[in-house]
């Protein structure tokens, strides 16, 4: 359910419908806006009619939201959601995250780092702690990772976007991450995505590999509604029958969840694609097909790196993509 505010509801107004939402044992979420105010409520099994709010001070209507995703949905919030980190507002600017998929030994990510940040993108994503296929794979650094990803924020001034795999290494990882990500394989790990909603770090949510928008749209509301609004969509390619790439990217996925949902989306060519020479073009078709940043692996070294070097991108070539973005965004005016 839906209460949209008149324009004149005041900050009182708004508290009111908050407490008496409590009252009657459910969550509220206040959802502001650039054109309306707007109070989604949770939890409601039927017993709570929108007669219960309709006369309450401020409320302009109440209405019912039709998708089993309710905060996700562009019916409870119209705007675009933006999500501020540092000078960045991801959702508003258009966001380019890169780095190499494990963290390495110090010398080794601190190089990749400073090409990175060369380039012109103050994003650098590394895993930590690595979910592979196989348990004799490298499994990430951990801990050490960690202090790594740490020294790169600190000396670097980078914001570091790093993998979440349980929640017993949630707070490490939240102490360190200005970005969580949750992998495809943990898209449905429904335990891991209620303790994220309770932190206050920007979640970034990768498509799980067989899920349907539904399904993706609903992991994200998991979070949601545990109180943490700040959350990425990543397409990343899904498993089908094709078997020229590692994954196939669903490019149609991207209109469409502009479409239904207000939080921002953007995509992972690398994981799609599976070999470098394929990740430029994938990456500019999901920018012209509106995906509002880029998050891709990097490399300068791809025969040396720890994980999926046959997919990493050299970062002294970013910035000529960086530009070929431009040129995309440009024919398609958004920029």
């Amino acid at each position: 359910m839906l209460i949209v505010m008149q324009n004149s509801a005041t900050d009182a107004d708004v508290k009111n419908i908050c407490d008496v939402v409590r009252s009657l044992k459910l969550e509220s979420h206040p959802m502001p806006g650039a054109q309306r105010t707007a109070v989604c409520i949770t939890g409601n099994k039927g017993s709570v009619t929108p007669e219960h709010f309709a006369n309450l001070p401020g409320v302009k209507e109440v209405i019912r939201v039709s998708k089993p995703y309710k905060l996700v949905s562009r019916e409870t919030k119209q705007d675009d959601t933006v999500i501020n980190i540092g000078e960045h507002a991801v959702g508003a600017d258009f966001t380019m995250i890169a780095g190499p998929c494990s963290v390495e030994e110090e010398s080794i990510t601190m190089r990749l780092a400073e090409k990175i940040k060369k380039s012109g993108i103050d994003f650098f994503r590394a895993g930590a702690y690595k979910p592979r296929t196989g348990p004799y794979a490298f499994q990430g650094l951990g801990e050490e990772g960690l202090r790594i990803l740490a020294k790169v924020k600190q000396e670097l001034s980078m914001h570091v976007v790093t993998e979440i795999l349980d929640t017993e290494t949630l707070p490490m990882v939240a102490e360190v991450a200005d970005i969580i990500q949750v992998g495809t394989r943990n898209m449905a790990n429904t335990s891991l995505l209620k303790q994220l909603g309770k932190v206050k770090n920007p979640v970034l949510l990768k498509r799980g590999m067989s899920a349907t928008l539904d399904e993706f749209l609903q992991a994200a509301e998991y979070i949601m509604a545990g109180g943490n609004y700040n959350v990425i969509l990543c397409e990343r390619g899904i498993r089908t029958f094709n078997d020229h790439c590692r994954n196939t990217l669903d490019i149609a996925a991207i209109p469409v969840l502009r479409e239904r949902t207000h939080l921002p989306v953007i995509v992972d060519p690398s994981h799609a694609a599976g070999l470098t020479r394929f990740v430029a073009p994938l990456t500019l078709a999901a920018t012209a097909a509106g995906a509002q940043g880029i998050i891709i692996e990097a490399h300068d070294k791809p025969t040396e790196a720890y994980s999926d070097g046959q997919q990493a991108y050299e970062p002294a070539k970013l910035s000529a993509l960086q530009q070929q973005l431009h040129i995309v965004r440009e024919a398609i005016a958004i920029d």
